[in-house]
């Protein structure tokens, strides 16, 4: 006789997966918003010879294309740990 956990006894994935997935898109959409908006910004600061506020959009640029990244990472990273689990 083997002891195993009982998974159908957590009833909150879907909605567990819902909530953090809609965050994660929110994240991933605000993400790429400010990468546009701070690519905008480096162009033409650097256009027009404003060398600081290009420095500071250029960080912001790569500091919003991280953000995209994990953010659209971690959707699917939270559906396999997910997928994982209800195997186990």
């Amino acid at each position: 006789m083997g002891v195993f956990p009982d998974f159908g006894g957590l009833d909150g994935i879907g909605e567990l997966r819902e909530v953090i997935g809609a965050l994660l898109t929110f994240v991933l959409i605000i993400a790429v918003l400010m990468l546009i908006v701070c690519a905008m910004i480096w162009a033409l600061a650097t256009a027009n010879g404003h060398h600081s506020a290009a420095t500071k959009a250029r960080i912001g640029a790569w500091t919003a294309l991280g953000a995209a990244v994990l953010a659209g990472g971690g959707v699917a990273w939270m559906n396999w740990l997910l997928d994982l689990g209800s195997t186990l």
